[in-house]
């Protein structure tokens, strides 16, 4: 499955607890599009929100969050890990 980052930038900042509740709705939708959100990182200042994600393409990736909870990613890459 392919994998993806997106980010995230929030005028004004965001709270950590903020994205975490949003996190919980991906995860409650993600199924629906064949999705699997992993791990999110977050600059709470900057309003700077990554997000970590196997999907058949970004386009799904960015469904489930338009659908869970309307926070839509201004980029999304696709990329390989590595160590």
């Amino acid at each position: 499955m392919p994998l993806f980052m997106d980010v995230h930038s929030i005028e004004g900042g965001i709270e950590f607890r903020e994205v975490a509740k949003a996190h919980m709705a991906d995860l409650r939708t993600q199924h629906k599009y064949a999705v699997r959100y992993l791990r999110y990182w977050v600059d709470e200042a900057d309003g700077a929100i990554f997000c970590l994600v196997e999907a058949p393409s970004g386009d799904a990736a960015a469904t489930v969050h338009r659908e869970a909870h309307g926070l839509v990613a201004a980029k999304i890459h696709q990329v390989q890990e590595g160590s």
